[in-house]
């Protein structure tokens, strides 16, 4: 049973056509060495042998719970449809052609009791392998004394969420009070991360543990591969969270933080040729008071074209 010391823990598991990968990620849901866990199986209407491996894991282990939902509804709406049913404190939100190294709920479900009950969502550093599970690198940048620099924010990092990618996404555990607070994922948007980050982080403090505890697979069908060319699926995603965002903000330095990651899309988005969502990411720049020389000559072209 969980106790105040170890308490429960969702997985979420989130899978769209990953049947090449599907085992090596349920596994190592059981090798996990964590005793308190509740596991959800959600296949997104796969239309390759997921569902069959699935059900096969469902039936060797009848405590997890499995749902195969008939439509594609797309990752937030299928985490919801767990998230809703979840009785742990903490969830994990897991893709299914990533991996979890065996300690990641132990060390995380520690790292929550030292940062305290106003922290919201822990993550960590993560190997990034390729499609045959070869390393590639960390997520993180170190020197050669393994050292970051500079140190993932800890704490209150709103400003922060706004100017930068830093987060693994795949390395998060959330704080399921926090994810009720924001009525789960905002199942309008394409993806998730982002939208998390910049809701949760107003409110919560986000907790950096120093430690490897997730393999987050690259190739080609990756959510992930898919951003930042043309015809970008997420990109009116972005741009309503940077809309939300920019209410949230409360003072200059959080506006300007703002800026600085519009500025970011919108030279992705010209250079890309999403010539649409170029505009009102200019749009956005401006109301924000932060066009620069660079920026006023992409609004130029944008103009004419």
């Amino acid at each position: 049973m969980p106790t105040a010391s170890q308490p429960l823990v969702t997985i979420v598991a989130l899978c769209h056509n990953h049947a090449r990968f599907l085992e090596t990620a349920l596994d190592s849901i059981l090798t996990q060495t964590y005793p308190q866990l509740e596991v959800f199986l959600v296949d997104d209407a796969s239309t390759d042998d997921s569902p069959a491996i699935l059900r096969r894991y469902a039936a060797a282990h009848p405590g997890w719970h499995l749902r195969l939902l008939p439509a594609n509804v797309g990752n937030c709406q299928a985490f919801n449809s767990a998230f809703r049913e979840a009785q742990g404190e903490f969830i994990i939100d897991f893709a299914t052609d990533d991996v979890l190294l065996p300690d990641r709920v132990m060390q995380q479900v520690a790292a929550f009791a030292e940062a305290g009950p106003r922290c919201g969502m822990v993550y960590s550093d993560a190997e990034l392998i390729d499609e045959a599970g070869r390393f590639v690198r960390r997520h993180f940048r170190r020197d050669a004394h393994g050292q970051l620099h500079p140190r993932p924010a800890s704490g209150a990092v709103f400003a922060e969420v706004l100017a930068r990618y830093f987060i693994s996404t795949p390395t998060m555990l959330m704080r399921c009070a926090t994810l009720a607070q924001l009525n789960g994922y905002d199942e309008t948007l394409a993806y998730e991360d982002f939208d998390f980050w910049v809701r949760a982080s107003r409110d919560w403090d986000f907790y950096f543990l120093d430690a490897v505890t997730t393999q987050k697979r690259l190739h080609p069908q990756s959510m992930s591969s898919k951003g930042y060319r043309p015809h970008d699926p997420y990109l009116l995603s972005t741009i309503k969270v940077c809309r939300k965002a920019q209410v949230l903000c409360r003072t200059p330095a959080e506006r300007a933080a703002l800026a600085v990651r519009v500025r970011w899309e919108l030279r992705q988005a010209a250079r890309h040729r999403n010539f649409p969502e170029a505009r009102e990411l200019y749009r956005l720049l401006r109301e924000l008071r932060a066009v620069r020389p660079l920026d006023w000559l992409v609004g130029a072209v944008l103009s004419v074209i």
